[in-house]
């Protein structure tokens, strides 16, 4: 998209210099269209009011919903995710500088069926050398090896609700810590939701972002990335994957409420003499 006389974060990657940054966790939220195209693709529809900068995305059926509304502080609440129920809704909460690329391991499977079985939450984590710890009341904790990223579930008090947390924090004077990014998740979230989340956070391959275009540039390295022409092919071929599961999932939805055939066998009805 291109617009007259100006330039805008809404442009096109192709006229960017990209480089990629790591560690991914660090690099800032990017852009916010690698998840709110992705939703539209698999049939989200959009309640956002045009004069206000703010994304309202519903999902087919309005069971899902996604917020996108940018704060004074990145460091609060600019993306929320909720299910609407009475018994089984849930709420979600991300700060404005969690990477998109880490959020979409989640809003990606919600548009994925349920698995079967639910997947491991803390093997991921442990599997990529992430320190993992469990008290004496149950509360658990994993912390990356640098110790600034860090995934917590936990009860204050025994009988209260139980809650997860993220939190990507740098250790300051006085034993206190400056906060970059923060997640709140609902212990009510499906497992497999807070899995491909976890999923998430152990990758550890470089996202593509501008330079210096980080919130903590002397924390992160950044080197010559792929050309803004292969980005947007790339994007282009993941929206395309998102639209192909989105119309098998439909006819498969729409082939499970067809009532069965009828029998072209006929009946042979049994007569006693």
């Amino acid at each position: 998209m291109s617009h007259p006389y100006i330039s805008t974060r809404t442009d096109g990657p192709e006229h960017t210099l990209w480089f990629e940054t790591s560690p991914r966790y660090l690099a800032g939220g990017g852009d916010p269209r690698h998840i709110t195209q992705a939703l539209r693709a698999a049939g989200w529809k959009n309640h956002s009011d045009p004069e206000y900068p703010h994304v309202i995305l519903t999902s087919p059926g309005h069971r899902h919903t996604v917020a996108l509304e940018p704060e004074t502080s990145s460091y609060t609440a600019w993306w929320r995710i909720q299910a609407h129920g009475d018994q089984d809704g849930w709420y979600t909460q991300f700060g404005g500088n969690i990477p998109v690329e880490i959020l979409a391991g989640l809003t990606d499977a919600l548009l994925q069926p349920v698995p079967k079985t639910a997947p491991e939450i803390w093997v991921p984590l442990t599997a990529a050398g992430w320190t993992y710890e469990r008290d004496e009341r149950g509360n658990e904790t994993a912390a990356h090896p640098d110790d600034i990223l860090s995934v917590r579930r936990r009860a204050v008090e025994p009988g209260e609700q139980v809650f997860w947390t993220v939190e990507a924090t740098l250790p300051i004077g006085g034993g206190g810590h400056e906060r970059i990014w923060h997640a709140y998740l609902d212990e009510r979230m499906p497992p497999h939701l807070i899995a491909a989340f976890t999923r998430a956070l152990a990758l550890d391959e470089p996202v593509q972002r501008r330079y210096y275009d980080v919130p903590h540039f002397h924390l992160v390295t950044q080197e010559r990335g792929p050309l803004g022409e292969q980005l947007a092919a790339a994007h282009e071929a993941r929206l395309k994957t998102v639209r192909t599961a989105a119309r098998k999932t439909r006819r498969t939805a729409l082939s499970a409420q067809k009532p069965p055939a009828p029998s072209t066998t006929p009946t042979v009805l049994a007569r006693s003499r």
